[in-house]
């Protein structure tokens, strides 16, 4: 069984980091159960979104930047064309990285209080850094993803535990409202799972692990049982969330109440470990992506020990670490790294719609009608909601 687990549970690690616990930990003390439907809506457009990419990656054994720069013929075009994804994919993963070094950030501060917390950030870039400049941070990430796990679990049992009303919670999941001040919320919450640089992973990270047609349904089962099961837990934060009093979240003793129903004073410390774990993982693998993206849009066919390729990654850490050193909280930061990753998901899904409908590429393997369906639609209510963003800010709605 443990040979055919795949990049899915990558997928699912990736978007279970410090901003999910932040932005489901929100939702839930502002809202209730009420935004349980955008929960749902952003599992289910990452399964669809991300089987897309792993069957791309499959079929043409080449990543998602690789195959688009490969179709578009016309010069300016194209060079337009991966402008505005290098473009996505660094400004989306900065704020991301800040948003992972908060995190950190965050579990440091429960665990020893804040006394050092001006370090906090240079310490958890530092050790990113290190990892990456040696190459052996695989080894790490799997303890950190247990970690993560093992955090995860502790949300699903206070959800039971906190013996909510189920037939809230299945309206909340079947109803959709927009409580007031609700949208940045909801964005957040589409940003924090379906995560644009996840797209180009996946789709690299299959063409290594599975090398023929046939593995397409092994890959799709992956993708979706880890997605689902991350998608469990999102949701289970947002009902554990709810029995927290309501008022100014802004530090992780805040957070950690969430889990006092399960382990009582103990809950800082365990929160504190595991904001950190996941905090970590994702300040790895953030920089690591922009840098192979970023590496496929200029053709480079860099490898991990080449110049170009560092710097890249060390580019995104050293600003990550740089957004934390302007007063701004590390809530704050995970807020924003998520709403940019909402306004950005359209542009990529677009690119990638577009490229697994073309027969040349895909042959019998492109998308079904009803792929295409739930894709426009996916589509068509991100980019609804962006706008509405927008114009909130604007003062205009």
């Amino acid at each position: 069984m443990f040979k055919k687990i795949g990049p899915g549970v990558l997928v699912a690690a990736a978007f279970i980091g410090p901003g999910t616990v932040t932005a489901c930990t929100l939702a839930g003390v502002q809202f209730g159960f009420t935004l349980l439907w955008a929960m749902l809506l952003s599992l289910v457009a990452t399964i669809v979104l991300q089987e897309m990419s792993a069957r791309l990656g499959i079929i043409t054994q080449k990543g998602l930047a690789d195959v688009i720069k490969e179709q578009i013929q016309i010069p300016l075009f194209r060079n337009l064309v991966i402008g505005i994804i290098l473009g996505a994919i660094v400004i989306g993963n900065t704020a991301y990285e800040g948003g992972n070094i908060g995190g950190a950030t965050l579990g440091l501060e429960a665990i020893f209080g804040r006394e050092y917390v001006t370090f906090y950030p240079f310490i958890i870039g530092a050790i990113a850094f290190s990892l990456l400049y040696l190459g052996n941070y695989k080894m790490l990430e799997k303890v950190l993803v247990t970690l993560v796990i093992v955090m995860s679990l502790s949300f699903l049992l206070t959800a039971i535990i906190t013996k909510p009303n189920i037939l809230e919670v299945l309206k909340g999941l079947l109803v959709p409202t927009m409580p007031e001040n609700s949208i940045f919320t909801v964005i957040a919450l589409v940003g924090t799972t379906v995560v644009p640089y996840n797209l180009f992973l996946h789709a690299s990270l299959v063409s290594e692990k599975w090398k023929t047609k046939e593995d397409l349904k092994t890959a799709r089962k992956d993708t979706f049982i880890s997605i689902t099961l991350g998608g469990m837990v999102s949701m289970a934060i947002i009902i554990a969330a709810t029995t927290i009093p309501k008022g100014d979240i802004s530090s992780v003793l805040d957070l950690a109440k969430g889990l006092e129903p399960l382990y009582g004073n103990g809950a800082r410390y365990f929160m504190g470990i595991g904001l950190f774990a996941a905090g970590i993982t994702s300040a790895i693998t953030a920089p690591l992506a922009a840098a192979y993206v970023v590496n496929s849009c200029f053709g480079w066919k860099a490898g991990l020990k080449d110049l170009k390729f560092k710097l890249v990654w060390m580019a995104i850490i050293i600003l990550g670490v740089l957004s934390l050193t302007f007063g701004i909280t590390p809530i704050e930061i995970i807020q924003f790294a998520q709403v940019t990753n909402g306004l950005l998901l359209p542009v990529i899904a677009i690119f990638l719609l577009w490229v697994a409908n073309k027969v040349a590429i895909m042959g019998s393997y492109k998308n079904s009608t009803a792929q295409n369906v739930l894709a426009i639609f996916i589509i068509l209510l991100v980019i609804l909601l962006g706008m509405k963003s927008i114009l909130k800010v604007a003062g205009l709605f």
